[in-house]
């Protein structure tokens, strides 16, 4: 067996793999990524409020 022979046979699984891994990253990882985000600063928010109060000014007496 050739160097060139295990190329060409490797190639198609090769960019099948690229396609694959693509698809993981842009269709399960990034929204993932951008949920846990999204929901850990929506967390810190909430605890900081717990703990300082609602925005806004003071209440008056």
């Amino acid at each position: 067996m050739s160097a060139l022979g295990d190329d060409m046979r490797g190639r198609p699984r090769r960019k099948r793999m690229e396609i694959f891994a693509f698809l993981l990253l842009t269709a399960v990882v990034m929204p993932a990524l951008a949920v846990a985000t999204v929901g850990s600063y929506g967390l810190a928010v909430w605890v900081y409020q717990m703990i300082a109060g609602p925005p806004g000014p003071p209440a008056a007496h």
